[in-house]
C-alpha cells in the first residue's frame, strides 16, 4: 500500500463470530445492483447464501456476494474493540528516574561485570592458544584493558579513518597492546566450541555458538532494563559482512546487500531496541508457515500492544493468530499474499483521485486489525486541477496509514541512530562483527536511556555524539601515565658474544639489548625502541 492516500485500501479481518453487514442502499456492488434480482426461479446456489441478502449472483461458484469492496459512500465501518493495555512492568526505562546516572552506569547495565569478565577469560584463553609466539609470548589483558579497548572502539565510531593504523599516526604507544586485544578477542570459551564442533552436520550443531554467551546476555539486558509503551514495530535490520558463512545473506534492494539478518522489536516512541534474534537461515526448527510468521510470533508474545509491521510479515493468518494473543496489529500488504480478497467487485480504478479509499472486513494493500475504514483526518498534499494547475488540497487519511507512518519509525529510528557513529570495522571473523553490532545495540539503548532521564527531570540531554564522546571518557580507567623501565629489572647492555657480528637488526642495526628481555633494542636519539617496548610491553 503507498503510505500516501493516492489510493489506499484498507482491509480488516473478522474477529471470531462477527458479521459483515450487507452493503446499505447507497453503495452497491455491481451483482446486487438494480436488473441483476432474478424474477425467475433460481437454482440453490445461484443466489447468496449471506443471511438476509438473497440477490441473484452472476458467479454461481461464489458463496457470498457481500464480499466486495466498499466506498466511502458505504454506511459507516464499525470500530473494533481496542486492546487493554495493562503491562507488567511500567513503560519506559526500567531505571530509579530520580536518581543521576553517569554515561558509564548506563552503559554498564548492558555490559555487565559478568559479561566483560566472560568476555576477558574467553579472550585470554584464546590469546593464550593462538597470538602467543616465541618472540613475543602472550601477556593476559587485564579488565582495565578490555575498557581501554571498548573507549577505542567507540570512539573509532565517530572519528572515521581509512585504515586501523591510521589512529596511530602520530604516535605507536598502544597500538600494538590495541591490535593485540582484538586479534585475541572470543566470545565463547574453547570447550564451548569444541562440544559444539563435535556436532557440526547435525540438527544439534548451534551456527550461533560463538556469539552464544555475548548474544544471549544482550538480548535479556534490553529486556530488563526497559519496557516499552503500547506501540512497538517490528522490521530486519542488516549488518555488513561478507564473511563465509552459511546463514549471511545477499539482499538486492537494501542498502547493505551482504550481510547478517537480524529482526528487531522496537519501540515505536524512540526507537529502543527491546529484543532482536539473528537470522540462521533454513533450520528444522520452524512452524512451515514462513519465515515473516516466525519473526512475528517469536518476538511477540506479551498482550494488549498494537504491533506495526510492512508487507513482509503482513499477511491474514498472523493477524488472526495474534488476535487470539489479545496482540491487534496493523501492515502494509502484497496483493500476491495468500488470503488476500480476490474479488474485484467495486476494486479501486488504477486512475482514481488522490485520497480514494477502498475497503472490506474479511479473511490487503492495508491490513489492521485496530482502526476503521476511514476517519476525519486529513493530510495536505498538491494536486493538479482540471487546468493542469498544481494546487493545494486536504487529502482524507485513514487512521490506520496514519498511524502506520508514525509508528513504523520505530526500527528506523534505532538503525539511524546506529548507523550515524557506528563502530564496524571490516573483519574476516564474522562472531567480531556481532560484538560490534552488540557494542552499537548497547550504546544506542544506553544513549535513549539517557535521553529518558533527563526528559523526566526536565533537563536537556546530550546529542548522541556528545554522549558517546563522554562515554568513551569515562570508560578509561583513571590511573597515572605509564611507568618507565625500572632500572633494576631492565637495563641496557652491549650484545656480546657471536650475535655482535654485524650488529643486530631492530628496524635499524643496534648493538644493544635489554638485559631482562634478551631482545635487541635500539637506543639512539632519534630512536628509542627501547623505552617505547617496554612501555607497550610490560612485564
Amino acid at each position: 500500500m503507498h503510505k500516501d492516500t493516492h489510493s489506499s485500501t484498507s482491509i480488516h479481518p473478522l474477529r471470531p463470530g462477527q458479521v459483515d453487514t450487507p452493503p446499505g442502499p447507497t453503495a452497491t456492488p455491481r451483482c446486487c445492483q438494480p436488473g441483476t434480482r432474478s424474477t425467475t426461479r433460481l437454482p440453490p446456489q445461484a443466489r447468496c447464501r449471506k443471511s438476509g441478502c438473497g440477490m441473484a449472483h452472476p458467479h454461481p461458484q461464489t458463496n457470498f456476494c457481500c464480499i466486495w469492496w466498499r466506498s466511502l459512500t458505504c454506511r459507516p465501518d464499525i470500530t473494533p474493540p481496542q486492546p487493554a493495555f495493562r503491562p507488567s512492568r511500567t513503560p519506559g526505562a526500567q531505571l530509579i528516574m530520580s536518581a543521576a546516572y553517569s554515561a558509564v552506569e548506563l552503559f554498564q547495565l548492558f555490559f555487565t561485570a559478568e559479561m566483560l569478565q566472560t568476555l576477558l577469560d574467553n579472550s585470554n584463553e584464546h590469546g593464550r592458544a593462538h597470538c602467543s609466539r616465541p618472540s613475543r609470548p602472550w601477556t593476559d589483558i587485564t579488565m582495565q584493558d578490555m575498557l581501554g579497548f571498548l573507549s577505542v572502539a567507540i570512539y573509532m565510531g565517530f572519528v572515521k579513518c581509512t585504515s586501523l593504523t591510521d589512529y596511530w599516526r602520530g604516535g605507536k604507544l598502544y597500538r600494538r597492546k590495541w591490535l593485540g586485544i582484538l586479534n585475541a578477542l572470543h566470545l565463547s570459551s574453547a570447550a564451548e566450541d569444541s562440544v559444539n564442533e563435535a556436532k557440526r552436520e547435525t540438527p544439534e550443531f548451534d551456527r550461533l555458538g560463538k556469539i552464544k554467551p555475548l548474544y544471549m546476555e544482550m538480548r535479556d539486558a534490553c529486556r530488563r532494563n526497559y519496557h516499552p509503551h503500547q506501540h512497538i514495530g517490528i522490521d530486519e535490520r542488516m549488518v555488513a559482512s561478507k564473511a563465509r558463512v552459511i546463514f549471511k545473506q545477499y539482499m538486492k534492494d537494501k542498502p547493505v546487500r551482504w550481510g547478517f539478518t537480524l529482526f528487531v522489536l522496537a519501540d515505536s516512541r524512540n526507537g529502543y531496541t527491546w529484543d532482536f534474534f539473528v537470522y540462521e537461515g533454513k533450520t528444522d526448527h520452524t512452524s512451515g508457515k514462513g519465515l515473516s510468521y516466525d519473526a512475528v510470533t517469536k518476538l511477540t508474545n506479551t498482550s494488549g500492544y498494537k504491533l506495526f509491521m510492512d508487507n513482509f510479515y503482513t499477511s491474514p493468518t498472523p493477524f488472526q493468530d495474534l488476535m487470539q494473543q489479545s496482540i491487534w496489529a496493523c501492515g502494509t500488504i502484497r496483493k500476491n499474499r495468500l488470503g488476500y480478497p480476490k474479488t474485484t467487485d467495486n476494486a479501486l480504478a488504477p486512475r482514481a483521485p488522490r485520497g480514494t479509499i477502498r475497503w472490506l472486513r474479511t479473511n490487503v494493500f492495508l491490513c489492521s486489525t485496530i482502526h476503521t475504514a476511514h476517519s476525519s483526518n486529513t493530510i495536505t498534499r498538491k494536486v493538479k486541477d482540471s487546468s493542469g494547475r498544481w494546487t493545494q488540497k486536504d487529502i482524507p487519511i485513514p487512521l490506520a496509514i496514519k498511524e502506520y507512518n508514525q509508528c513504523m519509525e520505530g526500527v528506523d529510528v534505532s538503525d539511524a541512530l546506529i548507523g550515524y557513529y557506528q563502530v564496524l570495522h571490516k573483519t574476516r571473523k564474522w562472531y567480531k562483527t556481532f560484538f560490534y553490532h552488540f557494542l552499537d545495540i548497547a550504546v544506542v539503548n544506553t544513549f535513549i536511556l539517557h535521553k529518558e532521564l533527563h526528559t523526566a527531570k526536565g533537563q536537556v540531554p546530550m546529542c548522541q555524539k556528545a554522549f558517546r564522546e563522554t562515554l568513551a571518557d569515562q570508560l578509561i580507567p583513571s590511573q597515572p601515565g605509564p611507568s618507565q623501565p625500572s632500572g633494576s629489572q631492565h637495563r641496557l647492555q652491549f650484545i656480546s658474544g657471536n650475535k655482535t657480528a654485524g650488529r643486530v637488526r631492530c628496524g635499524s642495526k643496534t648493538a644493544v639489548q635489554c638485559s631482562t628481555c634478551d631482545k635487541p633494542l635500539c637506543f639512539v636519539p632519534n630512536r628509542d625502541c627501547y623505552n617505547r617496548w617496554h612501555i607497550e610491553n610490560p612485564m
